[in-house]
């Protein structure tokens, strides 16, 4: 090899390694549960400093959907593929069942590694456990720390007894008594302080807060002395816990030199849980329900990339779109054979979400647990039969007596229908079913083609074989 070709061998790798580095880092931020309305920058009373600031030199999506419960819009998220595609649109996984999301489908880490990214996650999986194939390190993360079940206790890191912690694939049995939230923040940290500069970082942090049980430490339930009703006093302090641990993660990627390269992306997973002291005021219902209050998710985008920022945009997204979003954002071409879109061009200049309808959901049980079935076409979403409870409009429970729930019984199948425009009432209270009866017709036809494409959901019996006793009073992979 003369002169030459050695300089046009390093010129290219010289080329390889700029295109790496100035690929922009990726932390993908997931709350569990939290309510539309219960960050302050919708709610003045909630103490959120930290995601507020954020949000408002971000851009504060208005119209960013996701599934009314958490396994299927992490589904979304990790897959890009509408839940009922792949069979996990009913309820959510549980401890034993022997389920996870199809290997088939390729996992947001596994192709930001394709594009040079360095890959970890730290929190809830929730994603199915039952062989390692189906666990973080297996689908695309470098590195894993965190929990596979649905809500372990704060504190002692347990379910039903049994610890489930994770430190990569070993059982984390030292973090007794700290809280999940900080030692997730910790865990970031510390990766962000260890990571090779030179390579992009995607880090996904889907935090505990503020799913149920309902644990803080007491002095951010103090920070809330006027909210009488105990229950939404803890919940506002595990907001400002999570507020909290946000701040300590983005504070380190300051002092490490990251953050102006820095793309964050901030959702929820579902609506909030208005029985259980979360708030989506003024939407209707929350989790458990396709109203709007149970699939509206709380999210905003800052950083890297962004011209429009300090700004809000009302276009319409799906979590099936977050996958190819960032994949664009990160200088990838996304996969063309999944349910999601990229709107990373739309976003990041303030130009119309190509997006025009999607599905809320279609569950094929006899007894669906967060609403049978729902399409939105443009303005209008159609609701055919039960959509989840329980129903109504609430305000934040900040006294003693808690509200008064509705909870609406429907037989199962696809009646009452029910029609709404959400551009102009995306509170719910106007039922249009009776007075457009074409337009019902459209939709439903819609539905109807979505629901010849529907994989029968996946939710077997708990297998006793996942019998944690089994694995060192760990909940553990290896026995499906």
């Amino acid at each position: 090899m003369d002169v030459r070709q050695l300089l046009a061998l390093f010129l290219f790798f010289l080329s390889l390694s700029s295109a790496r580095a100035q690929r922009p880092n990726i932390v993908f931020i997931v709350a569990d549960d939290l309510g539309w309305n219960d960050v302050g920058f919708r709610n003045p009373d909630m103490k959120t400093p930290n995601i507020d600031r954020l949000a408002a030199e971000g851009i504060i999506f208005e119209n960013a959907y996701v599934q009314p419960l958490c396994s299927p819009s992490r589904t979304a998220f990790m897959s890009g593929m509408f839940p009922f595609h792949v069979g996990m649109q009913h309820r959510v996984l549980m401890n034993g069942q022997a389920v996870c999301v199809p290997l088939n489908y390729t996992f947001l880490p596994q192709e930001l590694k394709e594009l040079g990214y360095a890959t970890h996650m730290i929190g809830k999986w929730h994603l199915g456990f039952c062989k390692w194939e189906c666990t973080p390190t297996f689908r695309g993360f470098d590195t894993y720390f965190g929990y596979y079940n649905a809500a372990e206790d704060y504190f002692t890191h347990t379910v039903g007894g049994y610890l489930d912690y994770r430190d990569n694939e070993l059982p984390a049995r030292n973090y007794s008594g700290e809280y999940s939230a900080f030692t997730f923040a910790q865990r970031a940290v510390d990766i962000i302080h260890r990571h090779n500069v030179s390579q992009p970082l995607f880090m996904y942090l889907p935090y505990q807060n503020v799913h149920a049980p309902l644990e803080v430490p007491k002095k951010y339930e103090d920070m809330y002395p006027n909210v009488i009703n105990e229950g939404r006093r803890t919940l506002s302090g595990m907001v400002s816990a999570l507020d909290e641990a946000v701040g300590n993660v983005t504070k380190a990627l300051k002092d490490r030199g990251l953050f102006e390269n820095t793309l964050i992306l901030f959702t929820t997973d579902n609506g909030g849980p208005i029985d259980g002291h979360a708030n989506n005021w003024p939407l209707r219902g929350g989790k458990h329900t396709i109203w709007e209050g149970g699939t509206r998710g709380t999210s905003f985008m800052y950083g890297a990339g962004l011209q429009k920022r300090g700004t809000t945009y009302d276009g319409m997204i799906h979590a099936v779109d977050w996958k190819p979003t960032l994949v664009s954002a990160a200088g990838g071409t996304p996969e063309t054979n999944i349910d999601g879109m990229s709107h990373w061009d739309s976003i990041r200049n303030g130009l119309p979400s190509s997006r025009t309808e999607f599905i809320y959901n279609i569950d094929d049980f006899e007894v669906p647990v967060e609403g049978h079935a729902g399409i939105r076409v443009g303005d209008y979403k159609l609701i055919l039969g039960y959509p989840g409870g329980p129903d109504g409009w609430h305000k934040p429970m900040n006294r003693t007596q808690d509200d008064i729930y509705v909870e609406r019984v429907y037989t199962k199948g696809d009646e009452p229908v029910q029609l709404f425009n959400i551009r102009v009432d995306p509170t719910e209270h106007y039922d249009f079913a009776q007075q457009m009866p074409d337009m019902v017709a459209k939709l439903r036809a819609r539905f109807e083609e979505y629901k010849k494409t529907m994989m029968p959901a996946n939710f077997p019996r708990q297998d006793p074989a996942s019998d944690p006793r089994k694995y060192g009073d760990a909940w553990s992979p290896g026995w499906c």
